[in-house]
């Protein structure tokens, strides 16, 4: 039976036997409003791993008997396959995970469970839970990534001397080889990497020993607890580890940025995937029909991840917001901290989940695009350097290109269609080599480190293919 202490609208009750087990409700139901169980429950191996270093730490430094920190982590152990085998007995009016862990660790072992709180305080348990959960997170994520280039690596492969149009304004400019165009992709890919690397580096910082924000009046081994828990170091201020969350706002900028490559690639598939466009054609898995429209096949995947982006991006804006008027040290404004990270990594991961199954079965449309590589006026610029070539000025060539492409729009006709007569109207230059210039030379003429010509190409696909050779599934 739980005895009733009433404190004006708040009621507070204490369960006899262990009263540092509680829990707070409204007269009026407002409690709810307080509780996190709903989504905090998703660190529980993360508290248990904290928990259960932080009761060897305190066996090995006499704080508690050896005894009690056995039985401590046998029943842990217990609370976590119960967890796992759904089985565990949730109690929202125990608000969060820590208090729900801690609450049937008592039932399971009596009395010794109420020493696992010594010398720790929630601040910094949460804090351990959150940056353990991040560092895996982000583990996970740079396999996705690494997943997703490889696929892009494949299809680059298939496809290495495919000629296509390269766009600026959405206008055709130059040709570019597809694979080029790829690797583009890959190096955004490669960048969100370094930056969740560097993420990683600073969320892996060890706070536990940090008390509620002042350290704790026991003589703790926090290296031991760092070792125990795979942290390279520990926090090095007690008031700023309970209190830091900008290893989440890193991590949040850094998704954003992420996820914000792929409604860069999201809207190039939409495009690409179009009748209008008709350069590929998406597996039917990843495309929907249309309720009244039979012959529709919606890019509804790459939509959705460029929908997603959005969202991720509130989640960023959320945590700043939040953040922003906190002072030293912890605030209970700090417990929504979680959803939105929770939300963000999600769905990033998922996106990865997507983009690794999608892009293997996009099939390339190569008449089509190579066709397009050489038609209106892409080659202007090749023509242009040709000039050049013939000892022209370049702003002089330029002048006269622009005016020749607009002859030809005028005329609806390609530069390569044009007679070698209306050509020399625009300058004597102009020989019957003009028409050696197409889509393939253009491509092959960009021969400078990072230019789209295939010797380049090549060397930068194999580049690319040791880098994830190097790299394994991760960092």
């Amino acid at each position: 039976m739980l005895e009733n202490f009433s404190t004006g609208r708040w009621r507070l009750f204490l369960e006899p036997g262990h009263p540092w087990v509680y829990s707070l409700y409204s007269m009026t139901d407002f409690s709810r409003y307080t509780v996190s169980i709903g989504y905090d429950r998703r660190l529980y191996h993360q508290d248990i791993a904290g928990s259960v270093a932080h009761a060897k730490m305190l066996a090995k430094q006499d704080i508690i008997s050896k005894d009690d920190a056995a039985q401590i982590t046998q029943g842990l152990e217990t609370i976590e396959r119960e967890i796992r085998e759904e089985k565990f007995p949730w109690d929202p009016a125990l608000e969060d995970l820590h208090m729900n862990i801690e609450s049937r660790l008592h039932q399971l072992i009596g009395a010794a469970a109420g020493r696992l709180h010594t010398a720790r305080s929630r601040n910094d348990q949460v804090a351990v839970d959150l940056r353990l959960y991040a560092k895996e997170v982000m583990s996970e994520i740079a396999k996705g990534l690494r997943g997703v280039q490889s696929a892009l690596l494949e299809l680059a492969g298939r496809h290495q001397n495919v000629v296509m149009p390269g766009y600026t304004h959405l206008q055709r400019a130059q040709p570019v080889l597809f694979a080029h165009h790829m690797l583009a992709y890959f190096e955004m890919f490669q960048r969100d990497i370094g930056r969740f690397q560097d993420c990683h580096r600073r969320t892996d910082v060890m706070p536990l020993g940090s008390g509620a924000l002042a350290g704790v009046a026991y003589q703790t081994d926090r290296e031991f607890l760092a070792a125990e828990l795979g942290f390279s170091r520990i926090s090095q201020n007690s008031m700023d580890a309970v209190s830091d969350r900008d290893f989440v706002v890193e991590f949040l900028a850094a998704a954003s940025v992420c996820m914000m490559h792929f409604s860069r690639m999201s809207e190039e598939l939409v495009l690409w995937s179009s009748s209008e466009f008709g350069f590929i054609r998406l597996a039917d898995e990843f495309t929907t029909g249309s309720s009244i429209m039979p012959q529709k096949r919606n890019p509804d995947f790459a939509e959705l991840a460029r929908g997603k982006t959005g969202r991720v991006y509130g989640d960023l804006m959320g945590m700043l917001t939040m953040l922003k008027g906190l002072p030293l040290t912890y605030n209970r404004d700090l417990q929504e901290d979680k959803e939105g990270f929770f939300d963000a990594a999600d769905t990033l991961t998922t996106t990865l989940e997507v983009f690794q199954a999608m892009l293997p079965g996009m099939k390339l449309n190569e008449e089509r695009v190579s066709g397009l590589a050489g038609e209106s006026q892409m080659l202007a610029t090749d023509l242009a350097d040709y000039l050049v070539g013939k000892g022209m000025p370049f702003r002089e060539a330029h002048g006269i290109m622009r005016e020749l492409s607009q002859h030809c729009d005028d005329r609806n006709v390609g530069l390569q269609d044009l007679p070698l007569e209306e050509y020399k109207k625009f300058s004597d230059h102009f020989e019957r080599d003009v028409y050696d210039i197409t889509a393939e030379s253009s491509a092959a003429a960009r021969d400078n480190p990072g230019g789209t010509a295939p010797g380049r190409v090549a060397a930068a696909l194999e580049e690319a293919r040791k880098i994830l050779e190097v790299a394994g599934d991760g960092f």
